[in-house]
Formats: C-alpha cells, sequence, structure tokens
C-alpha cells in the first residue's frame, strides 16, 4: 500500500478497520478462531476494567484524543491541572483522563517505533524542531519547542501528577496492520511489536470508544480534545 493510498484510506476508519483486519489475518464478522484471538487479547490487555478504580478525587474528566490535533490531547489535560490548581484544587482530588484513540495512538509509543515504522509520516505529526515528520514521540518527555509554552508538561510529568493516559488496542490491531501491509512484514509481529512499544503506565484498553464510556460512568466529565 503507498503513502497517498493510506492517508486516503484514513479518511474513513471503518475501511482503515477492514483494510487492517485483512491484513492481520483477523475477519471482523464470521472467524472460527475470534473467540481465541479475544482471549490472546483479553490476556495481553490485563485487565483494562479494573485499570478505571484508579481515578480518584470529586473532579474528574476524560479527554477524547482522536487525532494528533497540535499535540492538544496531551496539552489539554495539562492545562486542565494547571487551571484546577489555580482555583485552589490540588492534584490529589483531581483526575484527568486522555484516551488516546484512532490517529493519535503514537503518542503512547515509544521512540523506537516511531523510527523504525516512521509513525511521524504516516501520521502526519510533525517535529517542531526539524519541521519534518518526527521520529520520536514529541509528548512525552517534550523537548524545546514541542509545545506551544515551556511550562506545557508531557505525558510522564502529568502521570506523576495523577493523570492517566490509555491507547485503543483496536486502533493499534488496525494500523499496525496497515503498515505491516506496506513494509511487506508480518501482520502479527508488527502489532505485537506495537503493543510491546506502548508506554510505562499507558493502559492498553479494547477500543478508544470504550473507554470514553468507562470514563463517564466512573463520573468523568467529557471533553473533545482532538
Amino acid at each position: 500500500m503507498k503513502s497517498d493510498q493510506l492517508n486516503a484510506t484514513r479518511r474513513d476508519f471503518l475501511g482503515a478497520m477492514v483494510l487492517g483486519a485483512a491484513a492481520s489475518g483477523i475477519s471482523m464478522l464470521t472467524n472460527p478462531l475470534e473467540a481465541k484471538v479475544s482471549a490472546l487479547n483479553k490476556k495481553s490487555l490485563g485487565d483494562p476494567e479494573k485499570w478505571f478504580d484508579k481515578i480518584k478525587g470529586s473532579h474528574r474528566v476524560v479527554f477524547d484524543g482522536s487525532t494528533p490535533h497540535h499535540n492538544f490531547p496531551v496539552i489539554w489535560n495539562w492545562a486542565w491541572y494547571y487551571s484546577n490548581n489555580g482555583a485552589g484544587i490540588n492534584d490529589d482530588d483531581l483526575t484527568g483522563m486522555t484516551v488516546l484513540r484512532h490517529d493519535a495512538i503514537p503518542f503512547a509509543m515509544k521512540d523506537g517505533a516511531w523510527e523504525k515504522y516512521n509513525l511521524g509520516k504516516m501520521f502526519d505529526i510533525k517535529d517542531n524542531s526539524t519541521k519534518a515528520a518526527a521520529l520520536r514521540n514529541v509528548v512525552y518527555e517534550p523537548k524545546e519547542g514541542d509545545m506551544p509554552m515551556p511550562v506545557v508538561e508531557g505525558i510522564k510529568k502529568l502521570q506523576d501528577r495523577g493523570a492517566m493516559f490509555c491507547v485503543c488496542d483496536l486502533a493499534l490491531n488496525v494500523y499496525s496492520g496497515m503498515a505491516a501491509q506496506e513494509m511487506g512484514m508480518d501482520a502479527t509481529e508488527v502489532y505485537e511489536e506495537w503493543k510491546a512499544a506502548v508506554l510505562p503506565g499507558i493502559q492498553i484498553v479494547p477500543s478508544g470508544v470504550w473507554a470514553l464510556t468507562m470514563a463517564q460512568e466512573h463520573d468523568c466529565a467529557y471533553i473533545f480534545a482532538g
């Protein structure tokens, strides 16, 4: 699959799901191995439902990060903590969660995956220091120029404050399958490598939309972040 075809396909995520599933050998409809695949995925995800028990405090919000959106799925999380602190509310009484799904999933992954799979180009994420496609995660530990202001914190520091981040397993499966197809690699191996590349403390969830509903069931307000 060529890059222009890949970009066109991403405009229709349903089409991407079909292509990714086909590349990885997983049928979205009636596959006799579906139950086995589901069981394997459940094992690899741990217990994502229990992860939501970590939500704390009387002020709770979930940010829906479906696109890179100039790093705003992370920036809005920081801005929410910053604003609450300014209103006299301590971090202990706050939980800001960002769900990284669809085109924002690279933000959950280590630099090695960005470089190997050229994720900056694949997902149209720029490195502000080079003005080219990013070959590193620009929001985990941001460098000078990655954020609009130096005071804006990245994922790692926000996690230290109690912020929660999760990533969509469905999108990892779909897009890793597409990457494998374009690069002539084994889809299952690429999918497992992408999962292994998820950063410490970021929970893999069955899907981003599942996580958004779970967060709201735990009394999180909803904010679209990109």
